[in-house]
């Protein structure tokens, strides 16, 4: 199991995952949005989707867990 962190302070700008959606490593999860770039967060590694906790429009601080990978 793992968890997907938040690589710096921002806001959810797109999820392209949902629970149950099997990714590859470096598939791309979440884009977010922090100092008008958007900063995509990428699969570390092969898995399945157990759950995604944020939603469009959130803001997050960096190193908050945004998606956990079985």
């Amino acid at each position: 199991m793992a968890d997907i962190l938040a690589p710096m302070s921002g806001n959810i700008w797109k999820i392209l995952v949902k629970p149950g959606d099997p990714v590859n490593e470096d598939d791309e999860l979440i884009v977010m949005e922090a100092m008008k770039m958007e900063i995509p967060v990428l699969a570390p590694q092969k898995g399945t989707v157990n759950q995604v906790l944020v939603k469009e429009g959130d803001s997050v601080e960096a190193d908050a867990i945004l998606v956990t990978l079985s």
